[in-house]
């Protein structure tokens, strides 16, 4: 885990391992998300390399009886 700081602009340097991790780039957007006493930061990605996320998922199972249409 890694430890970042406040600088006093409130900007925060995202540490070099999650940015490979990640393949984050310089100027990619990012969503930011408060709830509670947490911060989290998601990645927004263009439509199209979203394509195929989800390849081979099985969509055959059957989730609970009242979140059925």
């Amino acid at each position: 885990m890694s430890e970042v700081t406040l600088s006093s602009k409130f900007q925060v340097v995202i540490p070099k391992e999650v940015r490979e991790q990640l393949n984050l780039q310089a100027g990619q957007k990012m969503q930011v998300i408060a709830r509670g006493n947490t911060i989290t930061m998601v990645p927004v990605y263009p439509p199209y390399k979203l394509r195929n996320m989800f390849k081979g998922m099985d969509t055959n199972f059957v989730r609970e009886e009242n979140e059925r249409v």
